[in-house]
C-alpha cells in the first residue's frame, strides 16, 4: 500500500514515524531515508534505536539556500540511498521529504515510482511532504492531507525541542 501525507499542516512526517514505530513493534524490517532533513530529531534516535534502518541528507538545508554544488551532492546521496533501500528487503519504506525532494530534483523520480511499484507488491511505502505529484495522489491507497489552521509559527513562536523538532 502507497501511503501518502501531505499539506502545509503539522504532523506528516509524525504520522509517518507513528506508523514506523507500529511496524517495528510488530517485528517488521522498516527503512527510513530523510530528504532534507539531517537525521537529528528525536524520534530518529529512538527508532534506530528499535532498528530502523534510517538514512538522512548530509548536507541538509533548505534548497533555497544551496548552492548548485549542494544541491548535486544532495540529489547524488539520495539516489545512491533510494538504490540501496530498493534493493534490500523491507516491510515499511518511510520516504520522509519525498514530495519537495522531487520537486527540486534532488532525487529520481523514476526511483519514486519504483517504490511506488513496490508498494504494489505487498509492501508499505509512505511519501511525505506538501504539493505531491499528480502521480503520487492517483496511485495512492492512502491519501491525508494535513492541514493548517493555526500554528504558533505564524505568531512568531519558534519550534520547541522535544515537540516540533
Amino acid at each position: 500500500m502507497l501511503h501518502i501525507y501531505y499539506g502545509d499542516g503539522k504532523g506528516k512526517t509524525t504520522a509517518a514515524m507513528g506508523l514506523a514505530l507500529r511496524a517495528l513493534g510488530h517485528e517488521k524490517h522498516v527503512t527510513i531515508l530523510q530528504f532534507l532533513k539531517d537525521g537529528s530529531s528525536g524520534e530518529i534516535a529512538l527508532l534506530r534505536r528499535c532498528g530502523a534502518d534510517v538514512h538522512a541528507c548530509p548536507n541538509a538545508k533548505f534548497t533555497w539556500l544551496m548552492t548548485a554544488d549542494e544541491k548535486a551532492e544532495a540529489r547524488e546521496h539520495n539516489n545512491a540511498a533510494m538504490r540501496t533501500a530498493l534493493a534490500a528487503p523491507f516491510d515499511l519504506l518511510v520516504l520522509d521529504e519525498a514530495c519537495a525532494a522531487c520537486r527540486t530534483g534532488l532525487v529520481d523520480e523514476s526511483l519514486l515510482q519504483q517504490a511506488a511499484a513496490l508498494a504494489g507488491q505487498g509492501r508499505e511505502v509512505v511519501f511525505t511532504g506538501r504539493n505531491p505529484a499528480a502521480w503520487m495522489l492517483e496511485q495512492a491507497d492512502y491519501a491525508t492531507e494535513m492541514r493548517a489552521e493555526k500554528h504558533p509559527y505564524s505568531k512568531g513562536v519558534a519550534a520547541r525541542e522535544g515537540v516540533e523538532f
